[in-house]
């Protein structure tokens, strides 16, 4: 099974998007793939359809029920804050080593291709000592870093790539996802990064519903 952890410069710059993508473009390919978003904050069962979690639940074709739900993402937070926050404001925790245990588990499956959605940024705490980079290390599978083409994303993504680089985890592409009101074209985001990082594998993402008859994105990466 090939692995891959979606992480990203931010909160709300697309990774779900662009985890559901490539769901949908490895499904499309006869490719069988298990996807995961162990942690989620900002959840509410009223709103699932919209969240996250039930998005992934979208694209691979499973029912919004409580067992599928707690399946993809059993650590599940109602405020909308990094984890270590969300977990605190309901008396409890992400236990780490669990979390491994789980994604380590349930990646396990035989699936052609697993995915793991991270949770905000590379940096964000997931308890009082960790953080999504932790996570990823310990882990140690490659990972899809989702940007934004918004004002700053720039630095952002620079900051991002140079603070994984330090801590040697490895980045399989980057993608760059468009922004709403994005100040710039998307490809001049995407040719500014890639001057920047010339040695990193580099792909975009226009706004809009993901369609079979679209160019592929991610399932080369699969094979």
């Amino acid at each position: 099974m090939k692995q891959f952890f979606v992480t990203a410069t931010g909160t709300g710059v697309g990774k779900t998007v662009v985890t559901a993508r490539f769901i949908r473009e490895l499904s499309a390919a006869g490719k069988t793939v298990n996807a995961i978003k162990p942690v989620i904050t900002g959840f509410t069962w009223h709103a699932l359809q919209y969240s996250d979690t039930g998005r992934l639940l979208s694209a691979l074709d499973l029912k919004p029920e409580f067992e599928n739900v707690k399946a993809l993402s059993p650590w599940r937070f109602e405020e909308p804050l990094s984890p270590d926050m969300a977990a605190s404001r309901e008396d409890r925790a992400v236990d780490f080593d669990e979390l491994i245990e789980f994604c380590r588990d349930t990646m396990a499956n035989g699936s052609d291709v697993g995915l793991i959605e991270g949770v905000g940024g590379v940096m964000v705490p997931m308890d009082k000592t960790h953080t999504v980079a932790d996570w990823i290390t310990t882990l140690d599978i490659p990972c899809i870093v989702v940007v934004g083409s918004y004002l700053g994303t720039l630095s952002h993504t620079l900051t991002t790539v140079e603070a994984m680089r330090a801590r040697g985890l490895e980045i399989a592409t980057l993608v760059v996802s468009e922004s709403e009101d994005s100040p710039v074209p998307l490809e001049e985001t995407v040719e500014t990064i890639r001057r920047f990082l010339p040695d990193i594998d580099l792909r975009s993402l226009p706004r809009g519903k993901y369609s079979p008859d679209q160019p592929e994105l991610l399932v080369d990466l699969a094979t």
